[in-house]
């Protein structure tokens, strides 16, 4: 473990170079770990441990996401199951379905959590809502979780380009004395960038409060107003979409996330300088009321209580297909297929 400097405050984080992959290969080596679900985490993590030597299997029920398995190499009957014969072989049972499907899952899955197996998240919201969700897990397992801080798909793309996705990890029970260490294993197996210490409380609120927020509720809310604010001012599509996006992700936001907002500031004219100093407290604070808001519908549970009523209504699926496609057909991301097709790379 190494103590890192976050901004004055020090802070214990974990890489390989402290917790090596061939320690945490010795740590699993008599583990069985079960993928359970292969949809957003199930591939990129079930992929980076099995590149990286460790004993993996898949449950996954049939249909296209179980085809999408077998065409990764996953093979029906050695190393890809049916999810309650993959929860009686592994030791380890990686839990990595939608929260609405493990919810569902919860009252066939408990009995096979016998003692001695491990139970693994990737996102604390099953644990720390139980009252809502009704998971609670046998008092003779080990309950612990690694959260990667980004999508399946990207942990699998940096892996595969010698990179690692940050993670926060916890351990919410230790019957076994050695779940920490397994936790921690299983971290540096999936590929994690550096792991830092949380519990299954703060990541599942931090999460929510996050989606909802800077990382998509918000981003695209403030994309659209200023996107639909030029066009109804008279700006074509093409400059309003060049002006409002394609500069931040193409030019700005790889500036920012190499050396930090204050070293893309300083790359920018002087006229973008003051007024991006002069409006940043006027956006913070009429955004601050709204994300303080957004924090105490996490807090208290109101948003994962809408988001199990809403995820196990029947026609979900249906539901959030015509919101995306919504958003699809906005103006804005057309004029985003557009403006890829024209970017030298495509040319």
């Amino acid at each position: 473990m190494a103590e890192m400097n976050f901004g004055g405050v020090m802070e214990t984080v974990i890489t390989n170079k402290e917790f090596t992959l061939e320690k945490a290969r010795e740590v699993l080596k008599d583990e069985t770990i079960a993928v359970i679900g292969y949809g957003i985490q199930g591939p990129g993590q079930a992929g980076n441990l099995r590149d990286n030597g460790f004993n993996v299997i898949v449950g996954q029920r049939e249909g296209k996401t179980y085809q999408k398995a077998v065409e990764d190499g996953w093979v029906p009957g050695k190393t890809l199951f049916p999810i309650e014969e993959a929860v009686k072989k592994g030791t380890i049972i990686c839990m990595l379905l939608s929260d609405a499907g493990q919810i569902a899952l919860w009252p066939k899955l408990k009995p096979l959590l016998v003692a001695g197996k491990t139970l693994y998240y990737s996102h604390g919201f099953a644990i720390n809502w139980s009252d809502r969700t009704g998971v609670v897990p046998p008092k003779d397992i080990d309950v612990i979780m690694v959260a990667p801080k980004g999508s399946g798909t990207s942990l699998r793309t940096m892996f595969l380009e010698g990179r690692g996705l940050n993670c926060s990890y916890a351990v919410y029970q230790d019957a076994s004395g050695k779940a920490e260490d397994k936790t921690i294993a299983l971290g540096i197996g999936i590929g994690a960038g550096y792991l830092f210490k949380t519990t299954f409380q703060r990541e599942a609120i931090s999460d929510l409060t996050g989606e909802r927020g800077s990382l998509m509720g918000a981003i695209e809310g403030l994309l659209e107003a200023q996107y639909e604010t030029l066009r109804e001012h008279g700006y074509s599509p093409s400059e309003a979409f060049n002006e409002t996006v394609e500069e931040l992700t193409q030019s700005l936001g790889p500036l920012f996330g190499e050396k930090g907002m204050d070293w893309m500031y300083a790359n920018c004219s002087t006229t973008a300088q003051r007024g991006a100093l002069d409006w940043r407290p006027r956006f913070k604070a009429a955004i601050k009321p709204v994300m303080e808001w957004l924090y105490l519908s996490v807090q208290n549970g109101t948003e994962a209580q809408i988001s199990i009523d809403r995820n196990s209504q029947p026609d979900y699926r249906e539901k959030l297909n015509a919101e995306l496609k919504e958003m699809h057909d906005m103006e804005m991301w057309r004029a985003a297929e557009t403006v890829r097709q024209l970017r030298p790379e495509n040319n």
